[in-house]
């Protein structure tokens, strides 16, 4: 079924009117990750796990938590599209390790230096050639979900689980705090990163058009995003592992 589909039998079921009023709340959301997503990607398929993640939104709600409906709704909204985006991921798990491989290098280098890591920093502890880290970065590029958006959607998941662990529910102002986190952890990343992450996610370019500006390849582009983002998830650790 179809996301249209869904949204009137939602509709025609006579389901808390909440769902008809926040519909659009999932296909802005669709639309907005839509445009970071791979052509693959179907747009209705978006929808259809936002409407599910609404429903579970509405049947899960818990006003005393102290978030807003809105905001509970717009995380578990956006977490059930990217899930539905992960299970069609077919990124060999060797990536996704390798992945991670990177970025707990960055973390150590950078804790033991006080420095920002550079790419051949990494190459070295790894104990690879320049060649084959770029190789690791331009591979880890071509996941599904391998984004500031994936890594926003990691902190959204550590709150909600810390909800199961505290007697004290987790306030707006703990999500406000990963937020300002990832925030300030963007403007601390190296200037050619720093820009990259913001000529692709506020100016909304792409990577041929970024290139152009950077007088750079496309996978070059590539690399230094995919690079940008294993940074922040090592210096964001403390939130999203």
């Amino acid at each position: 079924m179809n996301g249209v589909a869904m949204y009137t039998s939602v509709q025609a079921g006579g389901t808390d009117q909440r769902v008809m009023q926040h519909a659009p709340l999932v296909k802005r959301i669709a639309y907005h990750l839509l445009s970071k997503l791979p052509d693959s990607v179907q747009i209705d398929d978006l929808i259809q796990a936002g409407m599910l993640g609404l429903l579970e939104a509405i049947k899960n709600y818990d006003a005393s938590q102290g978030a807003s409906f809105d905001t509970y709704a717009g995380i578990r909204i956006r977490g059930s599209m990217l899930d539905e985006v992960r299970r069609s991921d077919w990124t060999p798990r060797s990536v996704h390790k390798k992945a991670r491989m990177v970025s707990d290098a960055i973390r150590a280098i950078e804790n033991k230096t006080g420095r920002e890591a550079k790419d051949v920093d990494v190459a070295k502890y790894l104990g690879i050639s320049i060649d084959e880290y770029n190789h690791i970065l331009q591979d880890s590029s071509s996941c599904r979900v391998f984004s500031v958006e994936e890594l926003a959607q990691d902190g959204d998941r550590y709150l909600d689980e810390a909800l199961d662990y505290q007697e004290e529910p987790v306030d707006g102002l703990s999500r406000e705090g990963f937020q300002q986190a990832l925030a300030d952890a963007i403007m601390a990343l190296p200037e050619r990163e720093r820009l990259v992450i913001s000529l692709y996610y506020d100016e909304e370019l792409n990577l041929r058009e970024i290139g152009e500006i950077l007088n750079i390849s496309e996978s070059r582009v590539s690399q230094i995003s995919t690079q940008a983002v294993l940074r922040l998830r090592s210096r964001l650790s403390e939130w999203t592992d």
